[in-house]
């Protein structure tokens, strides 16, 4: 299995940004659709937004559309989620994950299990 590494969270305000990074040694992620997923305690993973392989088409949660941005940075093997204009609401631990097909984006995420460690993002007032 692929081993995702999520990094780039932190402690940010309302209104602030930040820009997560999904690398994963030995695998190029150019080949496989990928996504983000968040997670608050006592809630349900969510996707947040998925991109595929061939085309680079984008989705997104409505939550997050047209404030984040989900892209591949593949010299650096990694995928990107610009992260603008955050809201307490955005506070989570966030994870990236293979999607084929952004399967998982669309139904929700249960039976998926490569979990990585995650990023956390907290913001405050």
């Amino acid at each position: 299995q692929v081993q995702l590494t999520e990094s780039g969270g932190g402690l940010v305000q309302a209104g602030g940004s930040l820009r997560l990074s999904c690398g994963a040694s030995g695998h190029p992620l150019a080949a496989y659709v990928m996504a983000w997923f968040r997670q608050t305690p006592g809630k349900k993973r969510e996707g947040v937004s998925c991109i595929t392989k061939s085309d680079g088409t984008t989705h997104y949660s409505e939550s997050v559309k047209g404030r984040f941005t989900i892209s591949r940075d593949n010299i650096k093997n990694a995928v990107i989620l610009q992260m603008n204009n955050l809201t307490l609401e955005d506070t989570a631990v966030y994870y990236c994950a293979i999607d084929p097909g952004c399967f998982f984006f669309r139904i929700g995420p249960a039976q998926y299990t490569n979990w990585g460690q995650g990023t956390q993002v907290t913001v405050s007032a």
